[in-house]
């Protein structure tokens, strides 16, 4: 089976989030179970020198402004498609925001080409290589399934995978024209989302199905206070959406050989994560404490992911003699709040403002506990990170975060199988108990361990995900769905 994923960004090339970790990886676990995949993204310039040495499949005079190729090349154990347009794509910073922190002013042309070439390729083919089913993600590829629709021929079956809804791509109704947008979808059934283009939203009413990245987030989004506004379409749709758990790169996220620790470790001899954990509190002048443990926040910094909740707890937490230690980057007030807890807490808080990968492998490895109060959570990774490394997840109820970890209430410990704890509701109250259950369990070094141990086995990689995706694909195979 030939696939055609398209997406806005893939690691190790470029990466915002946990959206690229998933392109990065599952093509590779597909490939292990028989299907040929190939990712479609932008060639911003971190992919510049990929696309050099790739072989140009497709060219245009004029692509919303300007000439544009599609470059065909391998890199990093992946077939890639690389949509080189430098006048759309070759910009420095972020690859979704300008130097005024503001969206791309035009972000709708620049991802509205992806997708229009995207659809082409997936019409066409390139070569002998043509796909039997095309797999967009989030917003920026959100308008394939919408130019797949206009075609008057047969076009391949379209998955959408909904990554994080809160990220719709909504612009004026004036973009229709440049886009080549049928006014005839213009409706509530199709595109149009209050007056405007909708790109997610095209996306959810025109394609074959829709997943998004984990089962809980599936039956989040039907209702008003996690459908952003798309509950409505969703619930219209619910018979063709389901949720597909994500997983991580189990050969990049491995304590027994990642070269980015100290010393490495495993759920057999967990002594090298204790030289992890020296090292981590000298990186944040952290203060050692035996009896307490040292939790880990390595997120955006922001209301989504619930830290305004944990700057609210943190007297407590310190007053237990537990330890934070904080990586991230966002909103402003955030980060003052947690460079103000680092002034006020010294040898206690410590806070590094921005993202710094290998950073974030030794926090995963160094740390006893990773907090993660999320208001919502589609999937989440670091929990997932936080399990293979041994280090406790301390989640919100919510999402992918009650999908993956297993709480340590009474049943649970005695039938030893929790994996971490979670919280409800998403409270600085509930946290704060969350926190003091941590910090007791800790207490109790036999517990504790036999924890660590059971997530470090918990199973976090690709391969059942990947299965269920190649199911999925292979069920829209005979015909499109209705």
């Amino acid at each position: 089976m030939n696939i055609l994923f398209v997406a806005s960004e893939c690691a190790p090339f470029v990466k915002t989030g946990g959206l690229a970790d998933v392109i990065g990886a599952v093509p590779k676990t597909l490939a292990e179970q028989g299907a040929k995949v190939r990712v479609m993204l932008p060639a911003y310039p971190a992919l510049a020198s990929v696309a050099q040495g790739g072989e140009t499949v497709l060219s245009y005079d004029d692509l919303h402004g300007g000439p544009a190729r599609l470059v065909a090349v391998s890199a990093e154990g992946l077939d890639l498609f690389l949509l080189d347009a430098p006048h759309l794509f070759d910009r420095e910073g972020s690859i979704y925001l300008g130097p005024n922190g503001q969206d791309w002013h035009d972000n709708h042309l620049r991802y509205g080409a992806l997708s229009q070439v995207a659809a082409r390729v997936a019409i066409e083919g390139i070569g002998d290589w043509k796909p039997d089913l095309v797999n967009a993600h989030d917003w920026q590829a959100g308008l394939v399934p919408a130019y797949l629709k206009q075609h008057s021929g047969p076009t391949p079956p379209c998955v959408l995978t909904i990554h994080n809804i809160a990220f719709q791509g909504v612009f004026g109704p004036e973009v229709m024209g440049p886009l080549h947008l049928s006014g005839e979808h213009f409706n509530p059934e199709g595109f149009e989302y209050f007056g405007k283009v909708g790109f997610l939203k095209a996306g959810i009413a025109f394609a074959d199905h829709i997943s998004t990245v984990s089962p809980t987030y599936a039956r989040e989004l039907l209702m008003p206070e996690f459908g952003m506004g798309l509950e409505g379409i969703l619930q219209a749709r619910g018979h063709m959406l389901s949720g597909i758990l994500n997983g991580i790169d189990l050969d990049i996220w491995n304590p027994e050989d990642d070269a980015l620790l100290p010393a490495t470790y495993s759920a057999r001899s967990l002594k090298g994560k204790a030289v992890c954990k020296a090292e981590l509190e000298r990186r944040f002048a952290i203060a050692p404490n035996p009896d307490a443990p040292l939790f880990c926040v390595v997120s955006r910094l922001t209301s989504q992911k619930g830290l305004d909740l944990l700057l609210d707890c943190l007297p407590a937490l310190v007053a237990r003699g537990g330890r934070l230690a904080v990586l991230g980057s966002g909103q402003r007030d955030l980060e003052d709040g947690f460079i103000a807890a680092a002034q006020r807490y010294p040898g206690s808080v410590g806070t590094i403002i921005g993202y710094d990968e290998p950073l974030s492998h030794l926090m995963q490895a160094g740390s006893d506990a990773i907090l993660i109060p999320s208001r919502f959570e589609p999937c989440g990774l670091t929990q997932l990170y936080g399990l293979r490394y041994g280090t406790l997840p301390v989640v919100a109820r919510t999402g992918g975060l009650a999908d993956t970890v297993i709480d340590a209430n009474s049943a649970a410990l005695a039938a030893d199988c929790a994996t971490g704890l979670q919280f409800a509701p998403i409270t600085a109250a509930a946290l704060d108990q969350a926190i003091d259950r941590a910090c007791q369990l800790y207490g109790q070094p036999k517990i504790w361990a036999g924890m660590v141990r059971r997530a470090m086995r918990h199973p976090v990689g690709w391969d059942q995900s990947a299965e269920a995706y190649l199911a999925l694909y292979q069920s829209l195979m005979p015909h499109r769905s209705e």
